[in-house]
């Protein structure tokens, strides 16, 4: 019995502490087309979404903006009205669920936190998908200008290395801003205003210096392809002393579970018997008689 309660102890910690580490799906571009033909097929999705039209005149202004930009960051096709009728529907779950368990003297109390919580847990969640997609275009950043390094090489000129990096790279979060900044340019807006709004659009270090070098070589008439590899290398450097930042702090971010989890375990696994035998076997009782 004290076997099996150390098993589920252990299981519990280590599915606990999983549960930090994101699990990133592969991300595949849709066609429209696709997209509608789902929504005919879940015609209770439609229907939510023909609700969360009631939502339209709160989510206006500078708060409209805000929600716009995280969710087209997040990679979450989801408009502002919807995400706020998650919110609304997360609160009603709240306030069902804790509603049995409720005192009258509570019930102010009640309904903030109920409210609260169907707030602030999809802005948490929104906020986690944005941090990770965040960390993995910084990762991609440095092959995808690698990539366009490579092209300008070739004697290709930066449209057309930036056409064939879309085109022939697996998707992936970077190539499908890259394609963004493709489709802008084509459409009529310039180069350097495509690549400020790929920079504005994450408000990523790494991709502000990417913009700022290629408007510089651009103004200046430099080599792109010098600005290129210069960069490529500067990127890759500040990747690995990133990664030498994690490595340090790993042991910190250990020290929680192993005090927490491992501990207390092998403190039972040892002590456990030797506790159970001093008690069945206590050699203080013919002592005392």
């Amino acid at each position: 019995m004290l076997a099996l309660l150390l098993i589920f102890v252990y299981l519990c910690a280590f599915f606990f502490v999983l549960g930090f580490f994101p699990v990133e799906w592969e991300s595949r571009p849709r066609l429209a087309l696709a997209e509608e033909a789902a929504k005919k097929k879940r015609p209770m999705l439609a229907q939510l979404r023909k609700l969360a039209l009631v939502n339209a005149p709160l989510c206006v202004g500078p708060l409209r903006q805000r929600l716009t930009k995280d969710l087209a960051m997040a990679r979450v096709s989801m408009a502002p009205e919807e995400f706020f009728l998650m919110k609304e529907v997360l609160a009603g779950l709240a306030l069902f669920v804790t509603f049995p368990s409720i005192k009258p003297d509570m019930v102010f109390f009640w309904l903030c936190m109920g409210s609260a919580s169907g707030y602030l847990l999809p802005e948490f969640w929104i906020k986690g998908k944005i941090r990770r997609v965040k960390a993995v275009m910084v990762k991609e950043l440095p092959d995808a200008i690698d990539l366009l390094g490579l092209c300008v090489n070739a004697g290709l000129d930066f449209m057309l290395s930036l056409k064939w990096v879309v085109e022939k790279s697996p998707p992936s979060f970077m190539v499908d801003e890259l394609n963004t900044v493709l489709q802008e340019i084509n459409v009529g807006k310039t180069r350097r205003d495509a690549i400020k709004d790929l920079a504005a659009r994450y408000e990523l270090p790494d991709l502000s210096t990417f913009a700022r070098t290629l408007i510089q070589a651009d103004k200046m008439g430099t080599s792109v392809t010098e600005a290129l590899n210069i960069l490529a290398e500067d990127m890759r450097l500040a990747r690995y002393r990133r990664g030498e930042q994690l490595a340090l702090k790993a042991p910190m971010k250990m020290l929680v579970p192993l005090l927490v989890f491992i501990f207390p375990v092998v403190g039972i696994l040892v002590a456990g018997p030797i506790l159970l035998d001093f008690m069945e076997n206590n050699p203080f009782k013919n002592i005392a008689h």
